[in-house]
């Protein structure tokens, strides 16, 4: 039989929208649970120790398959740099948005951030334990985490602004300096509990933000979040965007 005389080869009948759209949504999902694997395996090994082979052994599946995902284990250290950054937010950043400007915001923010610290004096902060990981390595992970970490703190420089925009602290007030002080509690607070294992570490964390209260606050200055009574915040709101 001549070539052309050969049986045509069936064609695969094209995949259907709705197929397509299954297939698409499975991998959005599978890919969600890697990075949130990835992530419980970060905090507590580091960004460094994340492998890709380590990876597909937590999730049953081959080392291929994990690839597929992100394809690269850079990339992969960088999605996790994003989802931790993106449950920050939710934890710490929009909660406060139900507080009015000034003292109130201000505070709720700092009280959200040190509940998401206990919660990780067993489980370590991807913030603190990545940059002592890359503070001299640069490329695009320390980058990427660069970046979340200068967001939130430009977050938090923003409370203050508009707490003493509101009155609520003194005139002279050195915006930039009490960031850094507030900051500087939060890292203290995790070498402290999380390191030293340092009893009351908590304790002398809070102290130390009414002391910061007491030196630059005015005599307006507002109720604290316990005392205020909250406000719904109307939308989803970014740091790095004035709120």
């Amino acid at each position: 039989m001549a070539i052309t005389e050969l049986p045509a080869k069936a064609s695969r009948a094209p995949a259907t929208g709705s197929a397509v759209a299954k297939s698409q949504q499975k991998g959005q999902q599978t890919k969600a649970a890697i990075v949130d694997a990835a992530l419980g395996l970060a905090t507590q090994i580091g960004l460094e120790g994340l492998s890709i082979g380590a990876l597909a052994e937590v999730m049953r599946m081959s080392k291929s398959g994990v690839f597929a995902h992100f394809g690269s284990r850079e990339e992969l250290q960088i999605s996790v740099i994003r989802e931790y950054h993106v449950r920050f937010e939710e934890e710490v950043f929009f909660p406060a948005l139900q507080q009015p400007r000034g003292l109130p915001r201000l505070a709720a923010l700092f009280h959200n951030w040190m509940k998401r610290t206990s919660l990780e004096i067993d489980s370590g902060c991807l913030y603190i334990s990545g940059a002592v990981e890359f503070d001299d390595r640069p490329g695009p992970v320390r980058d990427a985490l660069a970046g979340s970490v200068r967001t939130w703190l430009a977050a938090m420089y923003r409370a203050v602004v508009q707490a003493k925009e509101a009155g609520h602290l003194r005139l002279d007030a050195d915006e930039h300096q009490m960031a850094f002080e507030i900051h500087g509690l939060i890292l203290a607070l995790h070498y402290e509990a999380r390191f030293l294992k340092t009893p009351g570490s908590m304790d002398r964390a809070n102290t130390g933000f009414a002391n910061i209260l007491a030196r630059y606050g005015s005599d307006a200055a507002a109720p604290s979040p316990t005392s205020a009574s909250p406000k719904k915040a109307s939308g989803k709101a970014s740091p790095s965007k004035p709120v």
